[in-house]
Formats: structure tokens, sequence, C-alpha cells
């Protein structure tokens, strides 16, 4: 049976994690091991608990301990769960949830770049994209349309900050994916094997449909900022560059919809099919 702590004294330092904390603060920069982040809804947290992650603790209406949350609790019977109505929870959050549920999880030390790319084909490069919506939502496009690895400069948005996880719907723990060193990345890429791949918008782009990128055998694709798109270092680094074909003078998408647009030309050129995961 689960521990269960009704909620009657907003102070109580046990739900600092969900109301006081911030994002950075629960990352704990100084000691990683000890670094949080919260996941929200039952689908979420359940992707999150299949891929190892330890809950810390839950906060949840009453209501769902035995309906959508009984067999998520029935894994995590050590985990406090700390429960209130909804318009109390709100009020403690400062924030509508989901479903009502969230969980405080563990991180886990990130893995070497070598090790996330070890057997990957398509790898997708984040470079500073820093809107966390945004990076969620290139997670759930590189899930859903074959992208084995995500790879991030050290400007990126974290992709374990609560809204990132909401939108990428828990894909965020379905793809592999690190940091990468903050110089010569680029070069590291490309002792793996990979070839690189800017999408940006030089007279030389290739079309993301071009028959050479379904000739490559390891293929990273390199996305920029909002705005400004990628550094001119980068593209100048990488083996070739990419763009989106477009009507109507439109010259740029939300690197969201680039990346979801890219990503599936990819699989078309690989020739990948629809499978259950």
């Amino acid at each position: 049976m689960p521990k269960l702590f009704p909620i009657t004294d907003f102070a109580d330092p046990a739900l600092d994690v969900y109301a006081r904390l911030t994002e950075n603060q629960l990352v704990n920069r100084e000691d990683l091991s000890q670094g949080l982040f919260i996941a929200e809804s039952p689908k979420v947290i359940e992707r999150a608990l299949n891929a190892g992650y330890a809950p810390v603790s839950f906060l949840m209406e009453p209501r769902h301990v035995e309906t959508q949350a009984r067999d998520i609790l029935a894994r995590c019977e050590q985990a406090p769960v700390y429960t209130a109505p909804l318009d109390v929870l709100k009020q403690l959050t400062g924030f509508p949830l989901t479903r009502g549920m969230l969980c405080a999880m563990r991180r886990q030390p990130l893995p070497a770049v070598e090790a996330v790319c070890a057997g990957a084909k398509r790898v997708a490069v984040l470079e500073d994209v820093m809107n966390p919506t945004n990076v969620g939502a290139i997670f759930r496009s590189a899930a859903a349309l074959g992208i084995d690895t995500v790879l991030l400069t050290q400007a990126c948005s974290d992709p374990l900050y609560r809204r990132a996880i909401r939108v990428s719907m828990g894909t965020v723990f379905q793809v592999p994916w690190t940091y990468l060193p903050r110089e010569g990345w680029p070069q590291t890429l490309r002792a793996l094997g990979f070839t690189t791949a800017a999408m940006a918008l030089c007279d030389a782009s290739l079309p993301i449909y071009a028959p050479q990128l379904k000739r490559t055998d390891r293929l990273a694709v390199v996305l920029g900022t909002e705005g400004d798109g990628l550094a001119e270092s980068t593209i100048a680094a990488c083996d070739c560059t990419v763009r989106i074909p477009m009507t109507h003078g439109v010259d740029s998408l939300n690197v969201a919809a680039a990346s979801a647009v890219a990503f599936y030309q990819l699989a078309l050129l690989a020739g990948l099919s629809e499978t259950e995961g």
C-alpha cells in the first residue's frame, strides 16, 4: 500500500520540490547526483519509470490514488504520496496539473557522447535551442520519426525541465540523449563516423530529400537556435548544408516544425516502416 500524506501545511519542506524550487535548483548543478525533475501525468510518469528513473515522491488528487495512479503506485510503494484537492494543488504549485498528478524523480548520470551514439544511424544535434517547448516537441518528433539519438549543446534548454517533459509526452525518456562538449563537437561526430548536415539557407544547401543523404550510413542533422539559426562557425564545420524547400517567400520554420519535416523526410529516405513502441 502507498504511504499517503494529506497536505495540511503548505510550508512542509517535503513540498519544496513542487512549490518552491526553481528548475535550476532542481537540477542541483553543484551535485548532479542529487538533481531532481518533475514528471507530470500518468503516461509520462510511467515512461520515466520504465526508463529506470527512481521516484522520490508523488503529489496528486486523492481520487487518483485508486484510479489512474493505482498501477504506478503499486510499483513505487516506498515513495510518499502527498494528496490534496485540485484547487489546493493549484494554490500550492501555481499551475493547473495535467490529470492532477506529479512525481518528483531522481536524475540519472548523463552518458558519454560515444555511448549514446553507439549503433545510432540518425542523430539530431540541437545547437543552443533554448525554449523548453521546442526541445520537448523535437524529442517527440525524434521518437516518432526514427531518430536514434538527440545531442544538445551546453546552452540548450534542459530536456528534463517540466515543460519539456510534458510537451514531449515523456519521449525524453525513450530517446537517448546527452550534452556535447563545448568545443570541437563536429569533429567528435566526424570521428564517430557521422556525416554532419547543417540545416541552413546557403547557396550550396541540398534539399532535405537529396539522394546523397540516403547514401550516408551515419547522419547527424544539426538544427539551430530560435531566431538566429546555426552559428556560421558551425555551418563551416559541418560536411554539408541542407534545407527544406518552401514557397510563398517563406524562408524558415520554427525549429520544432523544421525538425519534424526533416525527420520525416529522412525516415522516408531510410525506408522506415511503422512500428509499435
